[in-house]
């Protein structure tokens, strides 16, 4: 592929509705020039970096290649109207993944302790039940069903409402908002909402919980944040629902990403899952290869702080760098047969979650999530299947399927 075809097809959102061609894609670069100058039509330039060793070497140095001011891949135009929309700001939200330290280390201890393994247990039984409900939904649709809409996007949503503390009855609200804001460019995902209204309909919904849990505190999430403090002060309400909004819409979608893409993978190598269902201590394994597997979230953006080199290329000082994490979870010097869904793969160091100070916040969680619902899962049906083609969400930022139509006996 000539490199100015390379450009347009890593800015295009159609490129990631296709697993082929993105894989294609980013070989080929891996290949050929993994510090690859990119000038997409429409966007402004960046280094595309496609290696497991160069994204390692990139986020371990969080002094050098910052979060802000560009944390993804927007076009000019784009661009544009963000800063219209928020009167001259360069993003809509100022969560964890737009911040650097010494920011992002505070902001990230108001929720840490939330996140951690020791909590996750305190949430194994809640997590069971609904992932129980998931399945019983899935045996009262006759075992043929849209795996995706009907089952895998529900059980994460219903896991961080109980963290955040939020009423059952906001659920179909939060998730129109949610498949909004990770449409991309994709028609059939954003249905006429852009990610500017999708956005601001998290921020009106947020303001309000934050409002009335400073009024009534509980023992949630929404209260840590809405009663926080920061240097002293009260936590600002651009940062705070910033802060929600990353929780409710990345902690939701990655994960249901992974579970449908993850029962995908165990369709296509039916002795995994045989395996998984005669070993299911064997979980917490494939739980990570799902990760790897699925690649959620396909970029985020880091700018150079300093003039540096990487395999011979000089990165400048103000330089935008577009770290592709499905592709260094495919780099074949990194993993051995990268191309291959195996359950018990060890070691398993992918990207999934990031890398260094940046690494999701919310690992521990989704981790613990997609053992339980395979585990209930695994343990009550005898065969699945597909039942139609599969779909990607055309977007070049967080997503994974958007159908996944499969046909399944239950025992």
């Amino acid at each position: 592929m000539l490199a100015r075809n390379w450009d347009n097809a890593i800015a295009d959102h159609k490129t990631y509705g296709s697993v082929d061609a993105q894989h294609r894609l980013f070989a080929e670069l891996r290949r050929d020039d993994p510090v690859h100058w990119t000038q997409p039509d429409g966007h402004r330039p960046f280094w595309t970096i496609s290696k497991y060793a160069d994204i390692i070497e990139i986020e371990r140095q969080a002094d050098r290649f910052i979060n802000q001011p560009r944390t993804k891949l927007l076009s000019i135009e784009f661009e544009s109207k963000v800063r219209e929309a928020m009167n001259g700001k360069p993003m809509l939200v100022r969560a964890l993944p737009q911040m650097d330290n010494p920011d992002h280390s505070k902001y990230q201890k108001l929720t840490h302790a939330w996140f951690q393994p020791r909590h996750m247990r305190t949430l194994a039984d809640r997590m069971d039940a609904l992932a129980k409900e998931s399945v019983d939904r899935l045996c009262a649709m006759g075992g043929e069903c849209d795996f995706y809409n009907d089952i895998a996007i529900y059980y994460p949503l219903r896991v961080l409402m109980t963290i955040l503390g939020l009423p059952a009855e906001d659920e179909q609200r939060l998730l129109k908002i949610t498949q909004a804001y990770f449409g991309g460019g994709d028609p059939e995902m954003q249905q006429g909402a852009d990610l500017i209204d999708a956005t601001m309909a998290y921020v009106d919904y947020f303001k309000g919980v934050a409002r009335e849990r400073r009024e009534n505190p509980k023992d949630d999430v929404a209260t840590v944040i809405a009663t926080s403090e920061i240097d002293g002060k009260p936590i600002g309400e651009f940062e705070a629902y910033s802060y929600y909004v990353a929780l409710a819409s990345a902690g939701h979608d990655t994960t249901s990403a992974t579970i449908a893409g993850g029962l995908l993978a165990l369709i296509q190598n039916p002795d995994a899952m045989a395996r998984l269902q005669s070993e299911p201590d064997l979980l917490p394994e494939a739980a990570e290869e799902m990760v790897r597997w699925v690649s959620p979230v396909k970029h985020f953006f880091r700018t150079a702080a300093a003039d540096y080199e990487i395999r011979g290329k000089k990165i400048k000082a103000g330089d935008s760098l577009f770290i592709s994490y499905p592709s260094g979870n495919r780099d074949e010097e990194a993993f051995d047969r990268p191309f291959e869904f195996i359950p018990d793969r060890s070691p398993n160091r992918h990207l999934g979650f990031g890398f260094g100070i940046h690494a999701c916040i919310g690992r521990h969680l989704a981790k613990a999530e997609i053992v339980a619902f395979f585990r209930e899962l695994l343990r009550r049906i005898d065969h699945v299947e597909l039942a139609g083609n599969p779909a990607w969400t055309e977007t070049s930022f967080l997503g994974g399927l958007k159908r996944l139509p499969v046909r399944c006996t239950t025992r």
